[in-house]
Parts: structure tokens; sequence; C-alpha cells
């Protein structure tokens, strides 16, 4: 969103550093002055929350590495020594584990908001790919930070997931080699994780600024969908939105805090406080929660498609439900953005949220079920049907609601009747 710099130098001293490193001048043209829509409403905060829990993460990673060791032998001891021994640790430690599952319930939370809303459409489709590449950038990492504690489930976790790479022709074999550092998950899979895990959160971090820079050139979309006309549309990001988003972490906290003090190992699995043992299975191995939809997807495919296997059948729907929401922009044919005026769409979106959540719950079941295995099949079924055929036909046929002209007439004349 193009708009005229107000910035002026109050001093010598500031026109000296404009001159060289304008970051002043940025700083007050994308973080106060920016117009931002003034429609937004809470939903738009998780971005803001999002960017607090990436610091969190941060911080409280690079303070763990410090007393980690890497080894299989001294890995699990050393969580126990963090969490007992050092000043603070137990606190740390359960910032850092807790705030992974808080992490990813925001940013389920954000996209959910950004499918209703249409804010994938043009012109923020980049915007919405860089947002697809940070999600599938926040697997990996957590996915390899859940190996690190070296408890059961992560030991199984760790061979069953990278055990899926193995089922990818030609290229598959050498590339699980590679990344276990051998024929199986040892130390040198250990040592290869916490290194990318420790390595990762700063690409992350790269990749939001440019996401964050993706947002500044066509400006936010909004619950209207209706693209900024005049001034009269915006408010400057600061104070109305710092001070909006600052109030929502403040209330994001309250819960994080209540698992970190009171519950922080509710979200755990009992086997992880078990050492890991190659001799020994567990029973179900369960992954972390924000896992569970992908693995219910990647556990529905039990059977053989044509000439492809249920094991490569399982990492094509595995990988295919990660991938297809790349193309989110371009599968939604509807020439409405925001959801509130798509009737029909509403009832589908709803069903996918129903669909998504159900999965989580799949994903903790037993796979030998067999009604858990069909409902997970089902439920599979829907969630490509959503992307491949839902969003592209009912562009089609779907009639939407009239849009208003502006962002500011519905709240105008809403005004005007009740005045």
């Amino acid at each position: 969103m193009a708009h005229e710099s107000s910035y002026v130098p109050g001093n010598a001293i500031e026109k000296w550093i404009d001159d060289r490193l304008p970051i002043i001048r940025w700083s007050k043209e994308h973080l106060i002055d920016y117009p931002t829509p003034k429609n937004l409403n809470y939903w738009w905060t998780f971005g803001a929350i999002l960017a607090f829990m990436l610091g969190v993460q941060i911080v409280t990673g690079i303070v763990l590495a410090m007393h980690y060791t890497p080894h299989v032998d001294l890995a699990f001891d050393s969580v126990e020594h963090i969490r007992r021994d050092v000043n603070g640790g137990r606190i740390i430690q359960a910032v850092h584990a807790t705030g992974a599952s808080m992490f990813f319930f925001a940013v389920y939370i954000h996209m959910a908001r950004n499918l209703f809303y249409g804010s994938y459409k043009a012109p923020r489709e980049i915007l919405w790919i860089l947002g697809v590449l940070l999600f599938v950038l926040m697997v990996t990492t957590a996915f390899m930070g859940y190996v690190l504690p070296w408890g059961q489930m992560s030991f199984w976790a760790a061979t069953v997931i990278t055990n899926i790479l193995g089922a990818v022709p030609v290229v598959g074999e050498p590339i699980l080699q590679l990344l276990r550092g051998g024929f199986a998950v040892d130390n040198a899979t250990l040592n290869r994780f916490f290194s990318l895990h420790y390595l990762l959160p700063f690409i992350i971090a790269a990749v939001v600024g440019l996401h964050i820079w993706a947002l500044h050139v066509p400006g936010n979309n909004n619950p209207v969908g209706v693209e900024v006309k005049s001034n009269r549309d915006t408010v400057p990001f600061h104070p109305y939105y710092t001070m909006k988003d600052l109030f929502a972490v403040i209330v994001f906290c309250i819960p994080f805090a209540y698992f970190v003090y009171f519950a922080p190992d509710i979200l755990g699995h009992p086997d992880n406080y078990i050492m890991a043992d190659s001799q020994v299975t567990p029973a179900h191995i369960v992954p972390e929660w924000y896992f569970l939809p992908f693995y219910a997807i990647l556990r529905a495919i039990d059977f053989n498609i044509l000439f492809i296997d249920s094991k490569l059948g399982g990492v094509i729907f595995f990988a295919g439900a990660l991938l297809v929401l790349f193309f989110v922009p371009w599968l939604d044919t509807s020439k409405v953005r925001s959801g509130a005026f798509r009737p029909v769409f509403k009832w589908f979106y709803a069903l996918f949220i129903i669909n998504f959540i159900l999965l989580t719950w799949l994903g903790a079941q037993d796979a030998a079920n067999p009604v858990y295995n069909a409902m997970a099949k089902i439920c599979t079924a829907y969630y490509f049907v959503y992307f491949l055929v839902v969003l592209p036909l009912l562009g089609r046929f779907e009639v939407p609601k009239a849009l208003p002209p502006s962002i500011s007439e519905p709240v105008l004349k809403s005004g005007a009747s009740a005045h």
C-alpha cells in the first residue's frame, strides 16, 4: 500500500543517521504511521502473537542449547539436568516445550482466518505462499525438536517419520541415510536434528521478514474484503493496532502461563519420560498434537492405489496435504474475497474446520480400529475435496451477497441508523 512519507528528522543527529541509514524513517513509515484498515478485528492480532511466540522460542531455545548435550547416552539426562539443577531451568524448559504447542495453536487460527477471509487472493498470493512456507518450516523445526529429549516417543517418532522417506522411489533411500547419518536413528541423527533445530528458527525469522515485507506492499486484507479506497478507510498502525496487538498478546499469555506453571507436562506423552530404547516399541506411537492431522492422513492410506503401494501412497497424501496449501490462491475461483459474503461457502468452510479437528483426534487413536480407520479415510477425502473440488467449483456457481462500496460505509450506515 504505497503512501508518502511524513517523516522529518527532528534534529541534526537524526538527519545525519537518516542520510546514511534511514532506519528511523523506515520505523515511522512501517511501524507507526503505516495506514491500516480501520475495521480489523481480533482475528488479525494472531500475526503479532506469532511474532511474539517466535521470539520466545528463539530466546528459550538458545538458553536450553547452553545446557543440552546432543549425544544418545547423555541427551535424556541433560534434559533432566536442565529441569532439576539449572537455575530457572524447569521454567525455561516448560516455556519452550509448551510454547511449541501455543505457537501451533496460534498458527492454525491464523491460517483459518486467512482461509475464511480470502487473504490469499490477488494481490496477496506471495504473502500466502510465504506463510505456508513458514508453516512447513515450523513443522520441520518442531519435529526435530521433539526428537531432542530422546525419550521413547521421541526416538520412535523419529524412526517412523524418517522411514516414510524410504518409500520415495530412487532418491528416498539416499536422503533417508543422509538425514539419519546411517541406517538407523542413532547418535548421528540426534546431532543432525539438534543442529538443524537450532538453525531453522533463524531461517524462519528471515522468512517472517519477507512475509511482513510482502504484507506491506498490498497492505492488510480486512473482514469485508474490500480494498482501501481512501484515507477515510484507514488509521495509523500506532497506537491503534499496536495497543490492540499488545492486549491480545497479554490475553494469550494467560493460558500460556497456566500451562507453564501448573500443567507443563499435560501436552506431552508419558512414554517420553522414559529414556529411548530401540529394543522396546511403545504400544502406540503418537506424535505431538499439532502433527496429528497430517499423521492421520499418512495412516489413512493403508491400501494400494493402482501401481502405488500403501507406504508410498501415504507419503504422497501426507506431502500433498501440505503442498495443496501453496495453490489455494488459484484453486479458489470466487471473485469475492471475504467468506462473510459467501453463504454457501460458510457451510463448507465450517465442515472443513470440524473435519480438521476430527483428523487431529483420529491421529491419536488406534489405527487398527476399523471405525477410526474408516473415519480417517472419510476425513482425509474431504480435506482434499475441499481444496481440489469445492473451492474451484463453488466460485463458479455460488451467488454471493452484495459487497459494500467501501470499508467505511457499513460503519457509517449503522451509525446513522442508531442516531
